[in-house]
C-alpha cells in the first residue's frame, strides 16, 4: 500500500465506512481502510453501526435489484456525505418529494450517518426503481428448528434456497409440490440435502397463479398426494 493511499485514509476519515459495509471498495481501497481500521477508532465505530444496519435490511423487505448506473449514483452520494461528515461540515440539504413514511423507522435505526445507512437501504432493496428486475425473495415457513428457507421468485420462475434442514427420513426424499386452487400438485422436484443441510432447487414449470409452494418428506421416488405433513410452506401469492 502507498504513502498516497495511507495519506487519503487520514485525509478523507469516514468517508469509506459504508462502502466497507457494501463490498463497494476496490481491493487497492479495500486493503488501506484495513490499515486505516486499525488506528482509527471513529471508522470502527462507523462500520459497527453500518454493519448491524445492513444485517437487518433485507429481512426486513423484499429483495430487488438495482440498476449499476443507480448503484454507482448512490455510492457517490455515499463518499460525498461521509467526507462533508469528515470535514465537520453539514451536508446540504437534497431537493426531494416528501419521504414516504415507511423510511422513518429505518433511519432512525441510526445514532450517527443517517444518510449512509438509508443509502444502504435503497441499495439492498433495489431502490424500486423503473429499472427492477421484477424478482422478489420471500421467506418459507419452516417446521425444522434453526433451519431456513427462501425462495426467489423472477417472473415465472421460483427457486428455493434450503438451509440447515435436516436429512429426510431413510428411504425418503423430499418433494416440491405446487398449490393453485385445490390440492397440491406433485413436481418432478425431487432433493436430498448436503451433509450441511443446503440444498438449491428449482421449481419446475412456470409458478403464475401459484399461491402455495410446499415440501414433503416422501418415499424414494416421490409421491403422486402428500403422505406426510408439509415441512416447508411458502406463501407466494
Amino acid at each position: 500500500m502507498s504513502e498516497k493511499d495511507l495519506n487519503r485514509m487520514s485525509s478523507d476519515c469516514g468517508e469509506d465506512a459504508a462502502p466497507y459495509v457494501l463490498g463497494a471498495l476496490t481491493d487497492e481501497e479495500h486493503e488501506a481502510f484495513l490499515v486505516h481500521l486499525e488506528s482509527c477508532a471513529v471508522c470502527r465505530d462507523e462500520v459497527a453501526a453500518l454493519s448491524g444496519v445492513a444485517s437487518v435490511l433485507p429481512a426486513a423487505v423484499p429483495q430487488l435489484s438495482a440498476p449499476e448506473d443507480i448503484k454507482r449514483r448512490v455510492m457517490s452520494t455515499v463518499r460525498s456525505e461521509a467526507g462533508l461528515r469528515g470535514a465537520g461540515q453539514s451536508a446540504p440539504e437534497p431537493r426531494r418529494r416528501a419521504a414516504s413514511p415507511r423510511w422513518g423507522w429505518r433511519a432512525a435505526l441510526v445514532p450517527a450517518g443517517a444518510l449512509a445507512a438509508a443509502v444502504i437501504a435503497i441499495i439492498l432493496i433495489g431502490s424500486g426503481g423503473s429499472g427492477s428486475s421484477g424478482s422478489r425473495v420471500i421467506q418459507a415457513q419452516v417446521t425444522a428448528p434453526r433451519a431456513s428457507v427462501s425462495v426467489k421468485l423472477d417472473g415465472g420462475h421460483a427457486e428455493l434456497n434450503v438451509a440447515k434442514m435436516p436429512q429426510s427420513p431413510p428411504n425418503h426424499v423430499y418433494e416440491v409440490w405446487v398449490k393453485r386452487n385445490g390440492a397440491p400438485q406433485p413436481t418432478d422436484a425431487l432433493f436430498t440435502v448436503s451433509s450441511a443441510g443446503n440444498a438449491t432447487v428449482g421449481v419446475p414449470g412456470n409458478v403464475s397463479g401459484v399461491k402455495q409452494i410446499l415440501v414433503t418428506a416422501e418415499p424414494t421416488g416421490g409421491s403422486k398426494v402428500p403422505t406426510s405433513t408439509p415441512v416447508i410452506v411458502a406463501n407466494v401469492s
